[in-house]
């Protein structure tokens, strides 16, 4: 497919292309893009941009490597980059620190804009502050595009849309696991976790994990409550998922979801896909054993305790774990996996017994699959013709076509009708 025309000098430039993340998706756009692609990569360092720009020729030496834009983090430069591009993609965290540059600066020229954050607090203040202008420019924005939160809101689109195709139903209950994950955090994503209450109170980012917190519209349908026993334990169960317990993403990620729903519901060009008015949507991980899963949700209970409460045990920490700029290498990114699951029972009153199955799978680095996330959304709105208008949106908001491309990427995802 051809990329879509513009008067810009870029049809898209990746931010933040030095560090750790960005050089993933500057390595993937390279390997994987057509090679008419009009990109660039920018950053504060000539030097640190021309070394990705030869590693990028050195992985393919058919293509033209990217041009380099130096930017330094204020607004002046930021919008002079953004007004040069059809899209961006930025890696410059923490985001809740050094992401506002970038968002506002594409909200305001109407650039397309893709990132890779997990802070749902942030996304919120993202929201509150430049929805209106997004949607004057026409710039369509996509935060948490990448491992957070794809995963999770592709999968509850995936099986939604399974149910609505081959039911005729709308979807009612959503569960979504980890059921695999092997890898080990960065140093941005590390620094992003233990400065995230420097920048906001905690009660902020426990009313941005409420439910449809994100979304513009509410919705009064409440998730199934646990027993008291699973209250108690922190661990669940069910047919098609078996022991799972609390995850430390499903806040961000329930956000993202809840949000796509609320859009599914109000945007005209998105209303074929909403998921109906008595959805709910809960997260876990798997647990190998029930005092496993106890272990990991009081672990994250009594840990997110110290690290909001005691500031100077996130700066402890901080000594001990991945610089920003640094993560696993590549012989050990090849040792990563992730694999998620989820069942999405419909909307049918009496029950039908069947439901919705979904396995989505990547073998490989983590921060690669985040590259693979963000670069293949971008590729979607540089192709597609998504019908959307300006505003802030969520990942299954690209449709189809962006589940298409990550399935040719390596993103695997099986999903089928069940019985429950």
């Amino acid at each position: 497919m051809t990329f879509k025309n513009h008067s810009r000098p870029y049809d898209l430039v990746v931010f933040g292309a030095t560090g750790y993340t960005g050089s993933l998706i500057a390595e993937h756009i390279t390997t994987h893009f057509p090679t008419d692609l009009k990109w660039a990569i920018a950053g504060r360092s000539a030097d640190k941009l021309r070394n990705v720009a030869e590693q990028c020729k050195a992985l393919n030496s058919g293509r033209q490597p990217p041009e380099i834009e130096v930017c330094n983090l204020n607004d002046a430069d930021v919008t002079a980059l953004a007004k040069k591009t059809f899209a961006l993609i930025t890696t410059v965290g923490p985001y809740a620190r050094y992401g506002e540059y970038a968002f506002k600066a594409c909200a305001e020229s109407g650039t397309h804009y893709f990132d890779c954050t997990g802070e749902a607090v942030w996304h919120a203040a993202m929201i509150r502050k430049y929805e209106a202008s997004a949607r004057a420019t026409g710039a369509c924005m996509f935060p948490q595009s990448a491992i957070e939160s794809a995963p999770s809101d592709l999968v509850t689109f995936s099986m939604a849309s399974l149910i609505r195709s081959e039911l005729s139903a709308p979807v009612g209950d959503v569960v979504v696991k980890i059921h695999e994950i092997r890898g080990a955090p960065s140093g941005g994503t590390l620094r992003t976790v233990l400065e995230l209450f420097d920048f906001f109170h905690w009660k902020e980012v426990a009313q941005s994990h409420k439910p449809y917190a994100l979304s513009p519209v509410h919705n009064p349908k409440k998730a199934p409550k646990p027993s008291f026993l699973s209250r108690l334990t922190g661990v669940y169960s069910m047919p098609q998922l078996g022991r799972m317990s609390t995850s430390m993403t499903a806040g961000a990620n329930t956000a993202v979801v809840h949000r796509t729903w609320g859009l599914f519901k109000k945007e005209p060009s998105l209303q074929k896909y909403f998921y109906g008015p008595n959805f709910t949507y809960r997260e876990f991980i798997r647990a190998k054993s029930y005092l496993g899963g106890m272990a990991m949700h009081y672990g994250i209970v009594v840990s997110g305790l110290l690290l909001v409460l005691f500031p100077p045990i996130r700066k402890l920490v901080r000594k001990f774990v991945y610089q920003p700029g640094e993560g696993t290498s590549k012989e050990a990114q090849k040792k990563e996996c992730i694999e998620f699951r989820g069942v999405a029972t419909p909307d049918i009153q009496p029950s039908i017994g069947k439901q919705a199955w979904c396995k989505a799978e990547f073998n490989g680095g983590l921060y690669y699959l985040t590259g693979v996330f963000a670069s293949q959304a971008a590729c979607t709105i540089l192709q597609d013709d998504l019908d959307l208008p300006g505003g802030i949106y969520t990942p299954a908001c690209l449709g189809q076509g962006y589940i298409d491309r990550l399935n040719k990427a390596g993103f695997k995802m099986e999903t089928k009708i069940v019985d429950a």
